[in-house]
């Protein structure tokens, strides 16, 4: 069934082959990393070229590792997550919410409240995107940036049917796709920082800001 904010996308775009409460999926920890060291280090790059040292980040979709650069401080780093015990293993997080955003896509923050945030490797997840993403613009200072990384691996019983159905390129195109519905931001950029070498996983972004 498609999501009613998440129009103009096809029926059945946001269907997984696995509708069970998200929350019993999450509710076991997994202290893994779901991308190599090659794509890590590209996710790291990326946080460090545009997420403002000093500032108020976001990592939404969090986990128990934030990919962020060791060396830059932040104001504060939040944390948004499916499993408290994963969340709480996060060194990065200052605080964090545990919170199924497939259930609830309103966040709990204020209007400008962050300088910037990333979703790792979790947008495919989503089954209101759109919505989310509109979200985030208003939780987001104006001109603030948004980091989404995604590679080629995911959980395939909990991946949206869209995303099964696309290549690498098509991913991004989708996700700039869903920027662009929600409104709100601009200088949206199409990424691809895969590691050089064979044996990396791919590694690909896109990036949007809050428009003025």
């Amino acid at each position: 069934m498609s999501a009613p904010n998440d129009t103009p996308f096809p029926p059945n775009a946001f269907r997984r082959q696995d509708e069970t409460p998200d929350a019993d999926f999450y509710h076991f920890p997994r202290f893994v990393t779901h991308i190599d060291e090659g794509a890590i280090a590209a996710v790291t790059q990326l946080y460090r070229e545009y997420l403002p040292a000093g500032g108020v980040v976001l990592d939404l979709m969090s986990s128990w590792v934030s990919h962020l650069p060791e060396e830059v401080a932040y104001g504060r780093v939040v944390g948004l997550g499916m499993n408290e015990q994963e969340l709480r293993a996060n060194p990065r997080l200052s605080s964090y919410v545990v919170q199924d955003l497939n259930h609830t896509p309103t966040l709990p923050f204020a209007d400008n409240e962050f300088d910037g945030a990333g979703i790792c490797v979790s947008i495919d997840y989503l089954t209101k995107p759109v919505a989310v993403l509109r979200e985030l613009a208003r939780v987001l200072r104006p001109e603030a940036p948004l980091v989404i990384t995604f590679s080629n691996r995911c959980f395939p019983s909990k991946a949206i049917a869209a995303w099964h159905t696309l290549d690498d390129r098509g991913h991004l195109a989708l996700v700039q796709r869903y920027l662009e519905t929600a409104g709100g931001w601009h200088q949206i950029e199409l990424l691809d920082r895969s590691p050089n070498g064979y044996q990396s996983d791919p590694l690909f972004a896109v990036v949007g800001h809050v428009t003025l």
